[in-house]
């Protein structure tokens, strides 16, 4: 009887590739959207900096929003106070102090809804 040798060849590659399978290994053809597609890319950096940064946008304008309505003299006077509490009033005052990017999110409100 005759064998022919590609056919030994053949059957090495299905076992390799059933090994692989049982592994949890995925065979995708090039240019297929597979399991690869969904999956995120990127660093564990780049993945962490998106959720810090949309926190940081958001903080930035709901304090610009309540400097619109309060107003300046009064938000000021109540971080003023905030500072000089106990506990944790003063780490409140430091993260609602005036900064530039809550002040440009203010002025912009100001422009597009004047009183």
């Amino acid at each position: 009887m005759w064998v022919d040798p590609n056919l030994n060849d053949f059957y090495s590659r299905v076992s390799r590739i059933e090994k692989a399978h049982a592994k949890g290994y995925g065979f995708e053809a090039a240019g297929t959207l597979g399991r690869k597609a969904s999956t995120r890319h990127g660093s564990r950096l780049l993945r962490l900096a998106k959720p810090l940064v949309l926190a940081l946008a958001v903080g930035i304008g709901l304090k610009g929003v309540i400097h619109y309505y309060v107003g300046p003299q009064t938000y000021e006077s109540r971080v003023s106070a905030l500072a000089a509490g106990s506990g944790f009033d003063p780490v409140g005052a430091w993260l609602m102090h005036a900064d530039p990017g809550m002040l440009w999110v203010s002025s912009q409100l100001r422009a597009l809804l004047p009183r």
